[in-house]
């Protein structure tokens, strides 16, 4: 098949699962959510915006909590049920390690905690998100301009420094929420920056499986996950209104173990143990087809970290 023809059946087919999962809702119902829905969301968004603008501007500790409780929000208003299963560690600084499936991933993972995102450059430029995205003070990647690497690792250890937890994507892109991908090493050199600039002894790096189990009340399966999956050519407002249409989607964030990183730390090997860690997460919760239950850990440790001599 050419990359047209793939480009082509990936929309296809997350349409055709997103309308089989609408359908169990009358259409009345459907409408009536997204005329609902997509003006509270403006609204509380207008407000917030020049909030958070201000106390980023003024440096006032709020600018920790604005986004986190807008998330939290979105979450209440979409219909996402959001399943912990550990917890992440109280050490700072803190690198999160997650694999990325969907745009929903950012509002997942702030209801739950206050972070700070590494994001691709081409996300600033885009209309209303991009604005959100440096409100919540994300870090942007320039991948064309390899030669500012150095100070894009130097800027998330900066953030790093200042308490901010910091979530690396660390596959480089979002798949079809089925698998995880490998992991990039390059930008784990920001904790080795941190080391070695900021003087810090160590970094805690934690790793963070995110997992779509259901959707209005039912499992999912890997056909309809897809559905929920934010991947390849499939559009970015289509897919969020989609969303929106249906709702009631369940979602496990898994925390794995943490490790320490320090100077005998071997950045590869470091990244293949998280890579294996949140594979091994986000496997253990999709099997389970289900959102756990009070009690059930699911949680597997994390493969010892080999450091260099």
């Amino acid at each position: 098949m050419t990359a047209d023809g793939s480009e082509l059946s990936i929309r296809v087919t997350t349409l055709t699962c997103l309308s089989s999962v609408c359908r169990r809702l009358k259409p009345d119902c459907i409408m009536l959510r997204v005329w609902l829905v997509i003006p509270v969301v403006a609204l509380i968004t207008a407000a917030l915006i020049p909030l958070q603008a201000l106390a980023i501007a003024l440096r006032w500790p709020v600018r920790h909590a604005v986004p986190r409780f807008y998330h939290r929000l979105l979450c209440a208003l979409i219909g996402v049920r959001v399943h912990v299963v550990g917890a992440p560690p109280s050490q700072r600084p803190l690198l999160i390690l997650a694999n990325h499936t969907s745009w929903l991933d950012i509002t997942v993972i702030t209801s739950v905690l206050s972070v700070v995102f590494v994001a691709k450059s081409e996300v600033a430029t885009w209309p209303v998100f991009g604005l959100l995205a440096k409100l919540q003070r994300s870090v942007f990647v320039d991948r064309q301009r390899r030669h500012r690497s150095a100070e894009t690792s130097a800027e998330i250890a900066r953030r790093l420094v200042d308490g901010d937890p910091v979530v690396l994507f660390a596959e480089g892109t979002s798949s079809d929420g089925n698998r995880v991908l490998p992991f990039r090493t390059a930008l784990i050199g920001t904790a080795q920056e941190l080391l070695t600039v900021q003087n810090a002894d160590r970094v805690t790096i934690q790793p963070l499986s995110v997992a779509y189990v259901g959707w209005q009340g039912l499992p999912l399966d890997r056909r309809q996950r897809t559905a929920v999956s934010w991947y390849g050519t499939v559009d970015l407002v289509p897919h969020l209104i989609n969303i929106v249409r249906c709702g009631a989607i369940d979602v496990v964030l898994a925390w794995g173990e943490p490790v320490t990183y320090d100077n005998r730390t071997d950045r590869k090997l470091l990244a293949k143990a998280m890579e294996l860690a949140v594979r091994r997460l986000t496997t253990t919760t999709l099997r389970a087809g289900a959102a756990p239950r009070a009690g059930d850990d699911r949680v597997r440790h994390v493969p010892q970290v080999a450091t260099a001599d």
